[in-house]
């Protein structure tokens, strides 16, 4: 066969893929398997030493600065936490300029001298990473040798294991910046607004009177309501009947 048939073939083979059937349904109590394969608070605590714990919590809850010597221990627990789960690869997950989410995937396992493989994570791989900036929007605006983009860990976002037919990922939270520091998401933004919302925040509780606020946390997203109306008074409701549809307002 000659190697443009082949790609003829494989053009449609690919176009004639079905992607498998996915069941999600399990036989246990939807108490247990809520946040089964997040990397939480609950899950931390069990597997990191007590300071450990306490230093990443501490960046988490309080915005203290992470200590990197912490990033090794938190990423050897991780790693242990995603095998037992059954994945083989971590991606850091990003939200670029496109509206669309991103992954960079590496596999967990590196080769070694002696024809086998051994399971790595390093606690600068988990803090960093670095996809090719220029192929996301503002990447070509810069120059060739400033257009790296790098990935850096979320600590406020808790890491998870994605499940698919494919196999098991664990999904690290990132954001994403440029080399000089701009940002390249929609992610770095929101978190550095929070951070002034915070910081401003605490300024004005002192000038009411308090002396060692709390770190402030604002939240933000949209809202859903939903009401259900009963015919008879759908009926007696022209602005309803002429509708036809949901009112927003």
């Amino acid at each position: 066969m000659s190697g443009n048939a082949v790609r003829l073939q494989a053009i449609k083979d690919v176009e004639a893929y079905v992607p498998p059937v996915v069941s999600f349904t399990t036989d246990e109590a939807p108490g247990e398997v809520f946040g089964a394969n997040v990397f939480n608070k609950v899950v931390m605590q069990k597997r990191l030493p007590k300071q450990i714990y306490k230093s990443v919590i501490a960046t988490i809850e309080q915005g203290a600065p992470l200590d990197p010597m912490v990033a090794d221990a938190v990423a050897s627990a991780m790693k242990d936490w995603a095998l037992e789960k059954g994945a083989t690869h971590y991606a850091h997950v990003f939200y670029p300029l496109t509206g669309l989410t991103a992954e960079k995937h590496d596999s967990f396992f590196e080769p070694v001298g002696d024809g086998s493989a051994m399971a790595e994570f390093a606690g600068k791989t988990l803090i960093q990473g670095e996809p090719d900036a220029s192929s996301f929007p503002n990447g070509g605006l810069r120059n060739t040798f400033e257009a790296r983009g790098y990935t850096g860990w979320d600590v406020t976002s808790p890491a998870y294991v994605l499940e698919n037919p494919n196999g098991n990922t664990l999904c690290i939270p990132t954001v994403f910046v440029s080399m000089t520091g701009e940002a390249l998401d929609h992610k770095t933004p929101l978190l550095r607004s929070q951070q002034v919302m915070g910081l401003h925040a605490e300024r004005i509780l002192k000038l009411f009177g308090h002396s060692d606020p709390e770190r402030i946390v604002s939240f933000c997203g949209p809202e859903q309501e939903y009401f259900l109306i009963d015919r008879h008074f759908f009926l007696a409701r022209p602005d309803l009947l002429n509708a036809g549809r949901t009112l927003f307002g």
